[in-house]
């Protein structure tokens, strides 16, 4: 009996060990699942604080073009390149009138101390707000289109930016003296050219209001800047 009772123990102690061994592997095994994750984790961390910058930013953004994240360049991108879009919509709306995107009318006679006064108005025919500064082209011709006279002068001014939306008018003033009290040489011409500011090509309106000084005394024409409206 003595010697059974040491056997059995020698056995439990080796269950009892067996056991023992188990669960420390078991614990062991457990701590490296954790460990795993924790380090996952402890990894990702920084890159979410540190999304206003480097590679973790552009990731999302790329995944996702339309993202509005103010700290996302790609959406950053996006936002200065519809800005930019906008910026190029306003330009182009706000460009210079081409002659192309014109009408051009001379207005009713305004005589005044000796002068003759027209005003010439440019009228934007076009789609778009356009814009003209400054001062305007003008000659006479004659039917065959030689011009009659010298190129029209200047007048003091300060030039200034007029807006056209589409409908809406400029004139520029057209004044010479009155050939009759002047004593100049006069002609009649057939049409005026009519050249928006910064243009080269020309609108040409018939002539109806007469002689014109071409040479001689106070034969000059002169014209001024633009305004907004027709100057009627």
């Amino acid at each position: 009996m003595a010697y059974t009772s040491q056997s059995l123990q020698r056995a439990a102690l080796f269950v009892s060990s067996v056991a023992v061994l188990g669960l420390l592997t078991a614990c062991g095994n457990g701590s490296g699942v954790q460990v795993s994750p924790s380090k996952v984790s402890g990894t990702a961390a920084p890159a979410t604080d540190g999304a206003t910058g480097g590679g973790e930013t552009k990731s999302p953004s790329a995944a996702a073009p339309g993202d509005s994240s103010p700290s996302s360049p790609a959406s950053s991108g996006k936002a200065s390149e519809s800005s930019g879009g906008g910026t190029k919509t306003a330009t182009t709306t706000g460009a210079r009138c081409h002659t192309s995107e014109l009408s051009a009318s001379v207005g009713r006679n305004n005589p005044g101390a000796g002068q003759e006064n027209f005003p010439l108005v440019l009228t934007n025919k076009s789609g778009r707000t356009c814009t003209v500064h400054g001062y305007p082209g003008a000659a006479f011709v004659n039917a065959s289109g030689d011009q009659l006279g010298p190129d029209p002068k200047r007048s003091s001014g300060s030039p200034t930016t007029v807006t056209l939306k589409p409908g809406q008018s400029a004139w520029a003033g057209l004044t010479f003296s009155n050939p009759e009290i002047s004593g100049a040489k006069t002609a009649t011409p057939a049409a005026l050219l009519l050249t928006p500011p910064d243009e080269r090509d020309s609108l040409k309106v018939t002539w109806t209001a007469g002689t014109v000084p071409v040479s001689g005394n106070s034969s000059s024409a002169f014209l001024t800047v633009f305004s907004p409206g027709t100057g009627a």
